[in-house]
């Protein structure tokens, strides 16, 4: 399977506004404006996302990542991540962050690809997120 990384752009705006529920629509506009929000495409369309901001207007902070069930678990994810992290390092950003709540799998995934942790907090109702850094 091919999969191919661009970055959205606003022809992309419908379909990422009915999947990515976390952000409202006004946001999810300036993060295609911004280029940050990276696509996973394969031969039958779009299979996953990542979307990322700046921690500390700084620091690369991936926000969503996101692959569509039946391509889980068949690298895709990494390699994503692997070309946002080429992409920031490009950009001369020598460290990335995510975070993972502590009762989710995707803290073994980060772990996996480098990411090391950094701390946690709480949030009201919330389990506790914990924050992983990566050196580029």
């Amino acid at each position: 399977m091919k999969i191919t990384f661009t970055y959205a752009t606003q022809k992309y705006f419908k379909w990422l506004k009915e999947k990515d529920h976390h952000i409202d629509a006004i946001t999810l506009k300036k993060k295609i404006a911004d280029k940050q929000i990276i696509l996973a495409k394969s031969e039958s369309g779009i299979i996953g996302w990542l979307r990322f901001g700046l921690f500390w207007d700084s620091i690369p902070f991936m926000n969503m990542l996101f692959i569509e069930g039946e391509y889980q678990s068949k690298g895709v994810g990494k390699k994503i991540v692997q070309f946002w992290e080429t992409e920031m390092k490009k950009k001369k950003h020598k460290v990335v962050m995510t975070s993972s709540q502590s009762d989710e799998e995707a803290q073994h995934f980060y772990r996996k690809l480098g990411y090391a942790d950094k701390g946690s907090l709480t949030l009201p109702k919330e389990p506790l997120e914990l924050i992983f850094i990566k050196e580029l």
